[in-house]
């Protein structure tokens, strides 16, 4: 997948976390798209971790890059302390 592939996939799973994990998170354009990344790479760990190859720092599909992003957010969300659920 190119660059710009990864980008939009990042940035399509950012924007699904942010409507799945409830309450208003007020982060711009840039903020989903690091989101979706990083989620993308919390995602691809799982799935390394998962399969049994190991810890593997790669990315993964859109799926796991959703199931990614939303552990991130709830993570990031949880560690600022920014809003209860």
């Amino acid at each position: 997948m190119g660059l710009i592939g990864f980008l939009i996939v990042g940035l399509i799973a950012g924007f699904i976390a942010r409507a799945v994990v409830p309450g208003d998170d007020s982060m711009g354009i840039l903020g989903t798209l690091v989101l979706g990344i990083v989620g993308s790479f919390v995602g691809g760990l799982l799935g390394s971790l998962l399969t049994g190859d190991g810890i593997d720092f790669s990315t993964s599909g859109i799926i796991g890059s959703i199931i990614g992003a939303i552990i991130a957010l709830i993570a990031y969300n949880a560690i600022t302390g920014r809003k209860r659920v």
